[in-house]
């Protein structure tokens, strides 16, 4: 049962760049050794016979036919842009000038 000592939190704590109190320390001293913990009883559990599978549930890809078709014209593209100029879509700025 691995057990996280005061001077492991507060060097977790300098490797995050946190300041912590000694009540912030005591607290995250105590919630990781639970974390830890339950961490362990997990693992006490017998899965040697437990194939290891990354989704319980089989995924298929649910995928329409890839069949060919004649693509938009520039005009029928264009048909419903609220604005268009010279076979392009107009939209607003929204960067300024680099």
């Amino acid at each position: 049962m691995p057990t996280f000592t005061r001077e492991e939190i507060v060097h977790l704590g300098d490797l995050a760049r946190i300041a912590l109190t000694d009540e912030e320390i005591t607290r995250m001293q105590s919630e990781l050794n639970v974390i830890a913990d339950a961490i362990d009883s997990v693992q006490e559990v017998a899965t040697a016979d437990v194939e290891p599978t990354a989704n319980p549930v089989p995924l298929e890809a649910y995928l329409r036919p890839d069949v060919p078709a004649t693509p938009l014209t520039q005009a029928e593209a264009l048909s419903g842009a609220p604005v268009a100029e010279d076979g392009m879509f107009v939209a607003p700025r929204i960067l300024g000038e680099e």
